[in-house]
């Protein structure tokens, strides 16, 4: 099978959609010599930050002289991100392989897999034949009954900072949301926790006593920023003085404080990190399309941000980074998102709006995007396609700018592309 049969075959008809539940991927496991029990985890959930504090502790990791798997979700450029060891990407002929190895196992099963449980399957499956001695794994969605919760108890259990985001599948409120979070705490795990919202840390914390976890909520107070620049942040966490972190998101030194945690508590449980490891590891993290500079002239921004709280948080980095200026705006969101939620944080930071229709089926339509900004009272006008709506967009910000590209990860590659 060719790569690009491989990845049809991976996104075809016959595994679409969302069907919560286990059972289908512990069948399918079960089918392939259940590999991911021969994996040690360290198993991130949250609403915001995941990737990014999953590429910190797997970027820290890989400094401490161990091999890592890293499983995340979605892919920026190439869908072979989605599973890397040690910051590099699954090979296509690995790939390739790998479905051909696990066809005949979801083929036979009555319950069809979905597509991300599928693929879910197939990092373990990669992770186990590659011997990595531990996998930072991202839930996709939830955690309850996200297919990456079949694994036994974690090295360490991480709750990102959570918000109102998937409410339809994940509840309407914090404490429903934080309780399918909650869903990956199991077994006496230790359990790292951004925390911040009263009635989702109960809920965490009951989980905690519950599965006799000990909990380690992230002190915040120990986080000092320092000036950064384009290049990246800096910042010192408790004994932890001038990290450097090449991401240049205001918020990013949190995830970073969340990883460092993490790490610490590893390294109180045997594994072998040390100051030096996380300070080279924080130094080499690549995590692209989280406030990442594409160009500089003029400065352009491209943001995974597609939910309230991630535009709050992207909101401020820009008002940090280029005090007192106008953003021109490229933008896409899907259409079952809070929308208005979603433009309210930067429609004060907007010199203009260019909308954009990103290449799935679930994303709102540029003119009915550019509407919705039209009624809130910003200025918009929507592009045919991505590629124009960037030739747009530089050309609204001049030679000064600055652009910024968010809504929604899935359109960052044509964005990339375009530039």
């Amino acid at each position: 099978m060719s790569y690009t049969s491989t990845l049809e075959y991976i996104h075809s008809v016959k595994w679409q959609g969302s069907k919560p539940g286990l059972s289908r991927t512990q069948t399918l496991l079960a089918a392939l010599g259940n590999p991911e029990r021969g994996l040690k985890f360290v198993h991130i959930a949250g609403t915001n930050g995941k990737g990014s504090t999953a590429a910190c502790i797997a970027a820290c990791l890989q400094a401490a002289g161990y091999r890592v798997g890293l499983y995340t979700s979605p892919f920026i450029n190439r869908f072979n991100e989605r599973m890397q060891i040690n910051g590099t990407p699954i090979s296509d002929a690995d790939l390739e392989t790998l479905v051909d190895g696990i066809r005949p196992a979801a083929e036979a099963m009555s319950d069809a897999p979905t597509e991300f449980e599928l693929i879910t399957a197939l990092g373990f499956l990669y992770f186990a034949q590659q011997h990595c001695d531990i996998v930072v794994l991202e839930v996709g969605l939830g955690g309850e009954l996200d297919s990456t919760n079949v694994i036994g108890p974690p090295e360490v259990a991480v709750i990102t900072a959570l918000g109102l985001d998937h409410m339809a599948v994940l509840g309407n409120s914090m404490a429903e949301i934080a309780q399918a979070k909650a869903g990956i705490i199991k077994g006496g795990c230790p359990v790292i926790s951004y925390g911040g919202i009263p009635e989702a840390d109960a809920v965490i914390a009951t989980a905690c006593q519950r599965e006799r976890a000990p909990l380690y909520p992230v002190d915040f107070s120990q986080l000092t920023l320092l000036p950064g620049s384009l290049s990246g942040t800096q910042f010192d966490f408790g004994d932890l003085k001038a990290l450097t972190l090449p991401l240049l998101g205001s918020y990013q030194p949190k995830n970073a404080a969340v990883a460092i945690t993490a790490l610490r508590v590893l390294a109180e449980s045997g594994w072998n990190i040390s100051d030096s490891a996380i300070r080279t590891g924080l130094a080499a993290v690549q995590w692209p399309g989280r406030f990442e500079l594409l160009r500089n002239a003029p400065p352009f921004i491209l943001d995974g941000s597609h939910n309230p709280p991630g535009m709050e948080a992207t909101a401020q980095s820009l008002r940090d980074r280029f005090p007192g200026q106008t953003i021109t705006f490229l933008i896409s969101v899907m259409a079952d998102k809070d929308v208005t939620g979603i433009l309210t944080p930067i429609l004060p930071l907007a010199r203009e709006f260019v909308t954009v229709r990103a290449n799935l089926p679930r994303a709102m339509s540029a003119e009915e995007l550019a509407d919705t900004i039209l009624a809130l009272g910003g200025t918009a006008t929507a592009a045919p396609t991505i590629s124009a709506g960037v030739a747009r967009a530089l050309h609204l910000a001049g030679e000064t700018g600055p652009v910024c590209a968010l809504g929604t990860l899935y359109f960052s590659a044509d964005v990339r592309n375009a530039l």
